[in-house]
């Protein structure tokens, strides 16, 4: 059974996308979030797809190319397909870099991310909705979310890298 990675990232927001159509955005998210009526879906719909797809480079989201280079360190450690997905701001979403796994053959598919710690919203709440919409969508693919991560894991991991900088 063909395995397949997806990295489940946040997405961050590209340097030199308009500032106004950002505030515009932001705005509409926030009424959005709070259910508020008469909020223009159409246009918020269209920011965020905008904004999704705005062309990323090292220069103008350096977390988007630090998201691609992790995959790629990731799939040869583990030597298997990683495809990234981002909770927010920036595509692939989660959906599509499942589905995306799917179309390449996958009857496995892990999703795992690089938030840690429990408690946070997109880690625990939002990515857990990505992965069983997915589960909804390829009833015959297995998808697992490898989080939370053992505490204890993570804390030896933050050791480690500390004993870097105190030898």
């Amino acid at each position: 059974m063909k395995t397949v990675i997806v990295l489940a990232m946040h997405g961050s927001l590209p340097h030199d996308f308009p500032r106004a159509e950002l505030g515009e955005f932001f705005a509409l998210h926030a009424r959005y979030e709070a259910s508020e009526p008469g909020v223009p879906l159409d246009r918020y719909t269209s920011l965020e797809d905008k904004l999704r797809r705005w062309p990323r480079t090292p220069d103008n989201d350096p977390f988007h190319a630090a998201s691609y280079e992790l995959a790629q360190v990731l799939s040869q450690e583990c030597s298997l397909e990683v495809i990234v997905g981002f909770n927010e701001f920036c595509a692939p979403d989660m959906e599509t870099a499942l589905a995306q796994a799917v179309e390449q053959g996958a009857g496995r598919i892990i999703v795992v991310t690089t938030m840690m710690t429990r408690g946070g919203e997109h880690a625990e709440r939002e990515i857990t909705l990505a992965v069983a919409r997915g589960r909804q969508s390829y009833p015959d693919v297995e998808i697992i979310y490898a989080w939370p991560f053992e505490t204890a894991a993570v804390a030896r991991f933050l050791a480690g890298h500390i004993q870097g900088f105190t030898a």
